[in-house]
């Protein structure tokens, strides 16, 4: 079925522009290149940090890594929520930026600083709250639950820094400035991993030395981030109502987007959770690398919504599809190549996390399903940064709900009751990811998603 929806979607992007072949060359390829290598150097800090972290907390032993799942999936889910400040903000600079109203430009990176100053307070304050009742929630017991309530308390204190920083480098991205997120997140990351080695090993502070440092890292990336909000030119940087409310409103879109893919995964560390350490420590190291290799592709996705954001917004419409067609393309060859590498490597990356055979032997169960997804996603991910960078995010959000909610929910849930174990979560994964394809492919396909101007309301 996987296999069958890739190839359905590759023939019809293709006969959208006959005569030339998937990866000949293209007038688009500098730029893309162009936003996409700073792209994807800024967002695989964070999962090359996170597997860093996982690293170095799996060798202090199997309870903390599984701690660290179920710490780490809500901090995670928190955080992907409000990725709207990210998309949202992106979306509008970039449409502004291509209409030459760059002023407007930064009136709205104000708006983001306020709305991210705002909930992230909001959002530190409820985690540390009812950190225990949320491990609870997401399935931890007895001693890995406190271990994970714990680092979810102290980590919840550099929420409201990083939510600045979703904000910044969405108006960032939007101007075409992929460099200065490149910087600061990588200085911010490499500061992050030092500080773990120090009060993990150094002072001998475990696991609550894990989330020591992480929050110590993001003030000072916070920091950085308002920086380069408040540079912006704009005439005045007060809250301004009806500019909020429009973030808003496209922001909530998003986290019904976002929150629905969330759901599923946190279903998945549910379901594994009560399945065993050893199942959930597995899918642990499958989720960060899913990270990871989403995070590359969401490079090229990043170079589409801003590319799209662009050029609609300087009313160029057909400029606007042939690089999203462009980017499809290398986004299903990046995908393929993936698919390959994890396969070729099937025996050698989970030794790098934990040497608990009970936890190998459940990564190998997964890991074919884990390589199978990656063409589907790649794709995906294109498709997604496409109708992001064109303001389509209504569509988004219900196609993403049906997705999640009609598709991989059940077939977890069935996991739960028939006893699948990593398995069957994993298929749900792939039945989720094809559901996606289908439903942004068809949407792309039909063009209803071009809109031209400066706004795409």
């Amino acid at each position: 079925m996987a296999a069958l929806a890739a190839e359905t979607a590759i023939r019809a992007l293709r006969r959208l522009k006959p005569g030339r072949g998937a990866l000949s060359c293209s007038p688009y390829d500098r730029e893309i290149l162009r936003l996409a290598v700073p792209a994807l150097g800024a967002l695989a800090a964070e999962p090359l940090y996170l597997l860093a972290d996982t690293a170095i907390v799996g060798h202090l032993g199997t309870p903390q890594l599984a701690a660290l799942a179920l710490a780490a999936s809500v901090l995670g889910a928190v955080v992907s929520l409000c990725n709207f400040l990210t998309y949202g903000t992106t979306a509008q600079v970039a449409r502004l930026h291509g209409a030459g109203e760059d002023e407007r430009a930064g009136v709205i990176a104000a708006q983001a600083l306020w709305l991210a100053l705002g909930i992230g307070v909001v959002l530190a304050a409820t985690v540390a709250a009812l950190a225990a009742p949320l491990m609870q929630l997401v399935g931890g017991e007895g001693h890995v639950a406190d271990l994970a309530a714990r680092y979810l308390r102290i980590s919840a204190l550099g929420l409201p820094c990083a939510l600045v920083a979703l904000a910044a480098q969405g108006y960032l991205r939007g101007v075409g400035d992929l460099r200065s997120p490149l910087v600061v997140v990588v200085v911010a990351n490499i500061i992050n991993i030092g500080l773990e080695l120090l009060f993990v090993y150094g002072f001998g502070w475990g696991l609550d030395g894990s989330a020591a440092g992480t929050v110590l890292a993001q003030l000072g990336m916070g920091a950085a981030f308002a920086a380069h909000l408040l540079r912006a030119p704009a005439p005045s940087r007060r809250p301004r109502r009806a500019l909020l409310v429009r973030l808003a409103r496209m922001g909530g879109h998003i986290v019904v987007r976002t929150g629905s893919l969330l759901l599923a995964f946190v279903i998945a560390g549910a379901v594994l959770a009560r399945q065993g350490a050893d199942s959930l420590g597995a899918h642990q190291i499958a989720f960060q690398l899913v990270i990871i290799l989403a995070l590359v592709l969401a490079a090229i996705a990043i170079a589409g919504q801003v590319l799209v954001g662009r050029m609609l917004g300087a009313g160029d419409a057909e400029s606007a599809m042939a690089a999203a067609r462009r980017m499809c393309a290398w986004a299903l060859a990046a995908g393929c190549a993936m698919a390959l590498g994890l396969l070729a490597l099937r025996d050698v990356v989970p030794h790098a996390f934990t040497s608990d055979p009970q936890v190998l032997a459940r990564a190998d169960e997964l890991w074919p399903l884990f390589a199978l997804m990656q063409p589907i996603g790649a794709l995906v991910f294109a498709l997604d940064g496409i109708l992001l960078g064109a303001g389509d995010t209504r569509y988004l959000a219900w196609a993403m709900a049906l997705s999640s909610l009609g598709v991989f929910v059940p077939i977890a849930l069935l996991s739960l009751h028939d006893d699948w174990g990593v398995r069957g979560v994993w298929w749900g994964i792939n039945a989720l990811m094809v559901a996606r394809l289908l439903t942004i492919g068809t949407r792309f396909l039909g063009r209803r998603w071009v809109v031209l101007g400066a706004s795409a309301a």
